[in-house]
């Protein structure tokens, strides 16, 4: 038997994902590390000086008069194209919506673009099309652009939709992900991981005895009412691709804080958790679509709190944790048996097609 002291670990490799290739995954869309490699080592590099300075959901545009203007863009690639409480239509509109929402923006004006797999039958896409018009019209934005392009059928799968938006940043509000602060409260707006599981048990056919729906909404609304507080809002996120764990880690490096998190505090339903222990998934890395996250100062966590719950998207809405001095850039999470978890930045894509 060969002893510890014995072994060369010099040449030992730890047996991650392998992230040194040269073609694209689908790992590189999914939001996680392996989408901010590609950010940071191929696209910011060939941009070079006409790349923007900040990379946030959306672009905030200075005017020139004082005006400030949100700008963000979104493709949406979701298999199946109609799932539990929504289809890729309204979620291509609600998802753009969200992005120029968390900077605090009131949406205007919307673009939509759409690239169609030869052969997609026109009903389909008639469907999706008046599900877009309806969440427009929900969300009070106008379609006031966009481009139609057709693929052969071995080069598409059924129909890919961008949405580009603009919005108006109301004077005295700014809210940047690195403006989170040691001692901010965490807030999330409601349950977690929802929509990820209304797509994937769509697709893969599970039952939990009740059905699953997509919580795709529109969230300006309720960032109005959070800014009609008062509260300095220093951070807004919704936590789309990567879920809560990808955006509380992106908030933490940004800013240069650690964010401490209590894992029974966290609002994952008993069939988010039951379809993710089936499937192997982290809940906190599953795609949501109508929920936020806010970092706010600690003293104003409870006005901030009442706000969001009497708006009908913010019922439920708790606080899951806070910004801390230490670890900076990590999350961490206290387990209910007193330890301590790293909540790490999802490498890859744990569930493709989502969003």
């Amino acid at each position: 038997m060969q002893h510890t002291a014995d072994l060369d670990f010099e040449g030992w490799v730890c047996p991650v994902p392998l992230r040194d290739t040269p073609s694209i995954v689908m790992g590189h869309g999914g939001g996680g590390a392996m989408s901010g490699e590609l950010i940071e080592h191929l696209f910011l590099p060939a941009f070079g000086a006409a790349a923007a300075s900040e990379l946030g959901d959306s672009a905030v545009l200075p005017m020139g008069d004082g005006t400030r203007l949100a700008f963000s863009t979104d493709s949406f690639v979701v298999k199946p194209m109609f799932f539990p409480g929504g289809s890729i239509g309204d979620l291509a509109v609600n998802g753009t919506v969200n992005d120029l929402a968390m900077s605090g923006a009131s949406p205007l004006f919307l673009s939509t673009a759409f690239i169609l797999q030869e052969g997609t039958e026109l009903s389909e896409l008639g469907r999706i099309a008046e599900a877009m018009g309806a969440a427009a019209q929900a969300a009070g934005v106008r379609l006031v652009t966009g481009d139609t392009k057709v693929v052969d059928s071995a080069s598409g799968d059924g129909v890919f939709i961008n949405t580009s938006g603009i919005g108006l940043i109301p004077d005295g509000v700014d809210i940047n992900p690195r403006r989170a602060r040691a001692g901010d409260a965490v807030l999330v707006s409601g349950d977690i991981g929802v929509h990820g599981v209304a797509v994937m048990s769509c697709r893969e056919g599970l039952e939990f005895g009740t059905t699953v729906e997509s919580d795709t909404a529109p969230l300006h609304g309720l960032v109005a009412a959070m800014i009609a507080t008062g509260v300095d809002l220093h951070v807004l996120r919704d936590p789309t691709r990567g879920g809560v764990s990808a955006s509380l880690n992106e908030i933490a490096r940004a800013s240069t804080v650690g964010v401490e998190l209590v894992e029974r505090d966290l609002p994952i339903p008993q069939t988010v958790r039951d379809a993710c222990s089936l499937l192997g998934l982290d809940p906190l890395q599953v795609a949501n679509e109508g929920k936020l996250l806010a970092f706010v100062p600690a003293e104003s966590a409870d006005k901030v709190l009442a706000a969001l719950r009497a708006h009908p998207l913010g019922r439920s809405a708790c606080r899951i944790g806070t910004c801390v001095a230490d670890h900076p850039g990590m999350v961490v999470a206290k387990t209910a048996l007193g330890g301590n978890r790293v909540v790490g930045l999802p490498i890859g894509e744990q569930l493709p097609r989502i969003c």
